[in-house]
């Protein structure tokens, strides 16, 4: 059975770390350059370095973006920056911009390049198109079903990659011009303001006013852009079946509590996958991806009818838990934990962990502080406290409690 690339965003290196350990065969990251993430922390060329050592280290891969839309005067960094990627042994780096991609063979050939989905790739010989420039990856538009990818896989000999997880933007391919419009801040060189996530009214002032330019509203405004959340995970006996190879997790703004937990439930989907050739256990994974703060899901377009994509709601689901403690050591029945949200004595908290696929809970029965004075109620983001836990737990679990 072909074996399916899960690929993880990672934020910073921390994330890097956390999708790395909860099973992300590969990362994509962002440096402080010539990213479509600008507003994420992002990686220093020193970070980019170590992660990369990190990954290999591992045997995993680490891709680098470098997606923006680019104008004349980013070309003075370009040839330097795609010289450092080559040189530090990154396994490709994702790209949109033709004038990138020309520098970029010219200055690191030895470096693999991914086409972004910002280039928006619909079909087949837009795909045979890049694959005669030494493309060796393209990540598909969202906007394609199985039939159809299964088609472009038929017909190409590159990689090709979709996203199956995660916000999605409501503008075709995620070219929008909303947020440089109204902010002065340009969704295509990283900027977006999330525009299409406000409120807003509608309406139509002519002699003839058109029936469906009627919206509702409650007395928040009405959602007419705000798209639902990608979820895939049951379809992927049929992405796979098509054609893809990697999967792809968006994210890079999100939390580390996100990314472990979507990438753990990826995860045992795929090794269940291998195992049975099905996912039996689907929907005790989709109920994982409810723990999480999202929007309401949908399979948008993959099953070639577009389902209803917007989400009216406005506010995102906060999700059924919350995270409560990063696990950083355990020995002789007591754990070491780095706390990110408040708790206290009598609590019950769930374990989160690759190596335990039956989320155990706990009751907590004494917290101790660093000097050893036992305390109720635990308040102070990111002390480091100990509990009495009954089982292993181990360094890079996650705590977390039902809200």
């Amino acid at each position: 059975m072909k074996r399916l690339e899960l690929l993880a965003p990672a934020g910073n290196l921390n994330k890097l770390k956390t999708a790395f350990y909860f099973g992300a065969d590969a990362v994509y990251a962002g440096g402080k350059d010539f990213s479509l993430r600008s507003y994420a922390d992002n990686f220093t060329q020193k970070e980019l370095a170590e992660g990369t050592e990190f990954a290999h280290k591992l045997g995993k891969k680490l891709y680098v973006t470098a997606n923006i839309f680019a104008k004349n005067a980013d070309f003075a960094k370009v040839k330097d920056y795609f010289c450092f990627l080559q040189e530090i042994g990154v396994d490709a780096a994702l790209v949109t911009d033709p004038g990138i991609i020309w520098v970029a063979k010219e200055v690191a050939p030895r470096l693999p390049l991914h086409l972004s989905t910002q280039a928006n790739t619909l079909n087949k010989y837009a795909v045979r198109f890049w694959q005669n420039i030494s493309i060796t990856r393209v990540v598909l538009a969202r906007e394609l079903s199985l039939e159809e990818i299964k088609e472009i896989a038929e017909d190409s000999e590159v990689e090709l990659e979709a996203f199956v997880h995660g916000a999605m933007c409501v503008s075709y391919s995620g070219r929008c011009l909303l947020s440089n419009y109204l902010t002065s801040r340009d969704a295509n060189r990283g900027e977006c303001v999330q525009a299409c996530r406000w409120k807003y009214r509608l309406s139509d002032i002519s002699e003839y006013p058109h029936p469906d330019l009627i919206a509702e509203e409650d007395e928040k405004g009405t959602y007419l852009l705000n798209s639902k959340d990608l979820n895939l995970l049951e379809n992927i006996p049929e992405l796979a079946e098509a054609g893809i190879l990697s999967l792809k997790i968006e994210g890079r703004m999100k939390s580390e509590y996100y990314v472990a937990c979507v990438v753990n439930a990826y995860r045992r989907a795929l090794d269940e996958y291998y195992a049975n050739g099905a996912i039996p256990n689907a929907p005790i994974y989709l109920e994982e991806l409810k723990k999480i703060t999202h929007r309401d899901y949908t399979k948008a377009y993959l099953l070639g009818k577009n389902e209803k994509t917007i989400y009216e709601k406005g506010e995102q689901n906060c999700g059924t838990h919350e995270f409560i403690a990063a696990v950083e050591d355990y020995k002789d029945g007591k754990a070491t934990v780095e706390m990110r949200n408040r708790f206290r004595k009598g609590d019950i908290l769930e374990v989160l962990s690759p190596t335990d696929a039956h989320n155990r809970t706990f009751e907590v029965c004494r917290i101790l502080q660093a000097d050893g004075a036992e305390t109720e109620d635990a308040k102070l983001v990111q002390e480091k406290l100990f509990l009495d836990i009954p089982f292993a737990v181990h360094q890079g679990d996650i705590l977390r409690r039902k809200i």
